[in-house]
C-alpha cells in the first residue's frame, strides 16, 4: 500500500563483517526476547537475525529478517567473496516459500525484525546490545520516505495463511474454530 513522501526517522542496524566472529549472541538474545512469555526460552529458530556461516573461510554474515514475499525471486546472482561463490539467496532476509529461514518453527508464519520496539521500548535493538565486538551498530537518521500502511502482526499472519491456503479455506477454518469455541461457552 503506497503512501505519501514524508520526513521520517529511519532506524537501521549496520553490519561490519570484518568484526563479526560468529558468536551468535545476537540470535540467542533475539530468540529470548521474542519467546512467549518473554525470556522464557532460547530457540534460535525463532530469531529474527541469523548468522550465515562459512567456517572454512572464517566468514560470518548476520542477516535480519525483512518482508514476506509470495514467491522466490527471479534473479539468482552469484557473489564471489574471497574466492568463494555465494548465491544472493544466502544473504537475503526476505521470508519466502522456497526456504524455512525466518519462519516460526511451530506455525510456519513469517518472522520479521521489529528492532525490539516493544513494551518496554529498548534504547537500541537487543542484538546490537549483545554484540560485544560492535559488528552490529544501530543508527537513526532522518530521511524522506514513502510511508506505507503497515500490517499488524495478526494481519501479516493472516495474509501469510491466505497466500498459502487461499481465502475460502481460511474462512472455512475460522468458521469451524469459532463454532467450536462458541459451543464451549
Amino acid at each position: 500500500m503506497k503512501g505519501e513522501l514524508t520526513k521520517k526517522k529511519v532506524k537501521r542496524i549496520k553490519v561490519d563483517l570484518d568484526k563479526c566472529n560468529g558468536c551468535r549472541a545476537c540470535e540467542l538474545v533475539c530468540s529470548a526476547f521474542h519467546a512467549k512469555p518473554r525470556y522464557s526460552s532460547i530457540n534460535p529458530a525463532r530469531s529474527r537475525i541469523r548468522v550465515v556461516t562459512d567456517e572454512i573461510n572464517d566468514e560470518y554474515v548476520p542477516i535480519r529478517s525483512t518482508d514476506y514475499t509470495k514467491a522466490a525471486c527471479d534473479g539468482r546472482r552469484v557473489y564471489t567473496i574471497k574466492g568463494k561463490e555465494y548465491s544472493e539467496c544466502s544473504f537475503c532476509g526476505t521470508v519466502c516459500p522456497t526456504r524455512d529461514l525466518f519462519k516460526d518453527p511451530d506455525s510456519g508464519l513469517p518472522l520479521k525484525c521489529d528492532l525490539c520496539e516493544d513494551d518496554p521500548p529498548q534504547k537500541e535493538p537487543l542484538c546490537v546490545q549483545a554484540c560485544s565486538l560492535n559488528a552490529l551498530t544501530y543508527e537513526e537518521m532522518e530521511e524522506e520516505v514513502e510511508e506505507e500502511k503497515k500490517l499488524s502482526e495478526m494481519e501479516l499472519g493472516l495474509k501469510s495463511l491466505v497466500d498459502r491456503y487461499g481465502v475460502e479455506k481460511l474462512k472455512d477454518s475460522l468458521a469451524r474454530i469459532s463454532k467450536k469455541h462458541s459451543c464451549r461457552d
